[in-house]
């Protein structure tokens, strides 16, 4: 974490009354509250699973939603139910919203009879109720510069914009999801960014999410309807429902060319959860079927695609942070002796390590020979937040998640190759394990060129025992393959082509999909297969922490920058799906299954038992990976209460099944 001088703060708190308040926003969620977080209390009042919880603005009045269709108006702070609320819903609420600048009187809920609600909570009445969709309301979102206005997402695949200032009892539609995606596509979540309203986050099923600039597609429908009633008409193309401009998408990079396996395996990807960091400056999504995601949306990043040209050794193109600057779409050129590294020079007395990180490299080089993979993986990642420009951590963090082999890493590994060699082109193993990367990402044409390249750049390594078998594998693949060479190229962006639906893609559609932006952290250990409302979010006034429910009843926290694991709580009999962190306070409201809803707070320095927290984390992160890649059946049995064999306390090399014999290449990390 960040140095702070925190003898000077409070003493400026002292003296000026004004930096109070950041003074309690900057130090409200720290390390030691964050080891100390524990069960304070639990809320009851509610006949069913609690779907959804939502602080007002103060921060001083929790709402929360329930499969028993009443909304609850609780005293955090007294344990208090001041109240209770039939919302004239048919069915399971979904979201519950205050409405902004209303005083905390008016309250929103979306539910899946279909319907949005909007309630007067000062004569516990509902005003307003529309039945626009067609579809479960999954999500309502809402936003301080527009305090009369307010967004709904729901199964039908249609985004909603209301107006309480019309008298028109009905909402417009703002974005249509079926006109890009088709009709089997299902709007789950929505956020609007804090600090600049007009933009707003789509998920849906599917790896991509989207975010649209809500300004332009409003200012673009009122050009379009002006121009419509001066009745001109002509014969030019249908007029787009979104303008150019107005929307971008972003995808982890590998989830797109995975999805076939997915699909096969009825494991579904859909985004349960959007948020923005309280800076705006970021995105969060909770991905089913797979792990949280964070995206920057100031520094984005293109997804390491891998459309490389037949002969990369007579490139000439420039390398800079992984990307080529010779017009190539998406494509990632491997550093050979023929291709400048920008920045290499200045990098390359960066393999020297301070004696403080030195010892954490040796500690995570330890690890790994004791194959603990996760911890290694923490290790190195903790080394890499301090020394980024160190091409042996990104080396040796590489080797360790190939070892451990959790949905992503593969990915991640390859991601740390890349920048290992952009850090240091003569790095030997990150080479070779780039070849390894893009043989088990299915990129095998890709990596047998790697291959050839990384002989002819060791040609001392050519004829190593790891060498040979990794190219054995590979031809073997290609041999396999039953494509023909016009199939392989029409398939090389397989990332966004590949969706095997009966409705056609738009254009427009794929052209988003095309230039979407990767993710910059990723964070792993939960299980998110079973429900779509799972929630992860940002803890802290700067974001510091990441929160997320799991299917296996606990709530994770991640450090934000490292991604390293640093606590497991237990917040449900059966799943957590809800977790809304206090906007001011080191305070935390958690629902799921379980009728009731838990509060969470850092306790005190001398209750020495916290009997809700998880004491084996990487076992319980390894059983969750597991638990995500089982068989449908056996997920259901286990929610059920049903115990299976190899989900439940897998030790730290459960999930090695890789074959141990590397060669002279590969054998242990630097």
């Amino acid at each position: 974490m960040t140095t702070v001088n925190i003898t000077r703060d409070i003493l400026h708190r002292q003296i000026r009354d004004k930096r109070a308040a950041a003074f309690q926003r900057s130090y409200h969620v720290t390390d030691p509250f964050i080891k100390r977080l524990g069960l304070e209390a639990e809320l009851q009042g509610h006949t069913g699973c609690v779907n959804c919880l939502e602080w007002n603005e103060q921060g001083d009045l929790l709402a929360s939603g329930s499969d028993d269709q009443h909304a609850i108006i609780w005293d955090p702070f007294r344990h208090k139910k001041l109240t209770t609320m039939h919302t004239g819903h048919a069915a399971n609420i979904f979201s519950v919203k205050f409405l902004p600048h209303s005083g905390d009187r008016i309250l929103i809920t979306g539910a899946a009879d279909t319907k949005v609600h909007v309630h007067d909570l000062s004569v516990k009445e509902t005003i307003h109720m529309f039945s626009d969709h067609t579809n479960r309301v999954k999500r309502i979102a809402t936003a301080p510069m527009w305090p009369n206005t307010f967004w709904s997402a729901a199964e039908d695949g249609i985004i909603r914009q209301y107006d309480l200032r019309e008298s028109s009892k009905r909402s417009e539609v703002l974005i249509d999801l079926t006109e890009f995606c088709g009709q089997l596509v299902e709007a789950k979540c929505l956020a609007v960014n804090p600090r600049d309203n007009n933009y707003m986050a789509v998920g849906a099923n599917g790896p991509f999410v989207r975010l649209y600039d809500i300004r332009m597609i409003n200012n673009y429908r009122k050009s379009v309807n002006q121009s419509t009633s001066a009745a001109v008409h002509t014969f030019c193309e249908r007029e787009k429902p979104i303008p150019d401009g107005a929307g971008q998408y972003y995808v982890a990079g590998h989830l797109p060319v995975k999805l076939p396996d997915y699909n096969n395996r009825l494991r579904v990807l859909v985004a349960t959860y959007v948020t923005f960091s309280p800076d705006g400056t970021e995105l969060l999504v909770n991905m089913g079927g797979e792990q949280v995601y964070l995206f920057d949306l100031t520094f984005k990043q293109k997804p390491y695609t891998f459309l490389l040209p037949k002969k990369c050794q007579s490139s000439t193109g420039d390398v800079q942070n992984g990307k080529t600057t010779n017009g190539v779409s998406n494509g990632i050129f491997l550093p050979t002796s023929h291709i400048r590294i920008a920045g290499s020079k200045m990098r390359s007395s960066s393999t020297e390590l301070p004696a403080h990180l030195e010892t954490i490299k040796q500690q995570a080089n330890d690890a790994f020979a004791r194959q603990q993979w996760t911890q290694a993986i923490q290790l190195y990642s903790l080394g890499i937040h301090q020394a980024s420009c160190n091409a042996m951590l990104y080396g040796n963090r590489a080797a360790a998640y190939m070892k451990r082999k959790w949905d992503g890493d593969h990915y991640d590994a390859l991601r740390d190759c890349l920048k290992a060699l952009t850090l240091n082109p003569g790095h030997l193993k990150a080479h070779f394990r780039l070849a390894r990367c893009l043989f088990e990402l299915k990129y095998v044409s890709e990596a047998l060129e790697c291959l050839d390249d990384f002989k002819g750049k060791f040609p001392e390594q050519a004829q190593s025992s790891a060498c040979d078998s990794l190219d054995k594998d590979i031809k073997a693949a290609l041999f396999t393959k039953t494509e023909t060479a016009e199939d392989k190229k029409a398939n090389s962006s397989i990332r966004f082509h590949s969706f095997k639906r009966k409705e056609s893609i738009p254009e427009d559609e794929l052209v988003l999909r095309e230039r979407s932006f990767d993710y910059k952290h990723r964070y792993c250990g939960h299980c998110n297969t079973t429900t779509d409302i799972k929630e992860a979010n940002f803890f802290g006034s700067k974001g510091q922490y990441i929160v997320s429910g799991s299917d296996d009843g606990s709530f994770f926290i991640w450090e934000k920058e490292t991604t390293n694991l640093v606590r497991i709580l237990q917040g449900d009999e059966s799943i957590v799906n809800c977790l809304q962190p206090h906007p001011n306070y080191c305070f935390l409201a958690t629902s799921g299954i379980d009728p009731v809803v838990r509060l969470w707070n850092p306790r005190p320095e001398t209750e020495t038992e916290n009997g809700r927290v998880v004491e084996d984390m990487e076992s319980a992160a390894q059983a969750n990976q597991r638990r995500m890649n089982a068989d449908p059946l056996e997920v259901m049995l286990l929610n059920m209460g049903y115990r299976i064999t190899g989900l439940r306390g897998v030790g730290p090399d459960g999930s090695d099944d890789e074959d141990s014999s590397e060669g002279q290449v590969q054998c242990r990390p630097s």
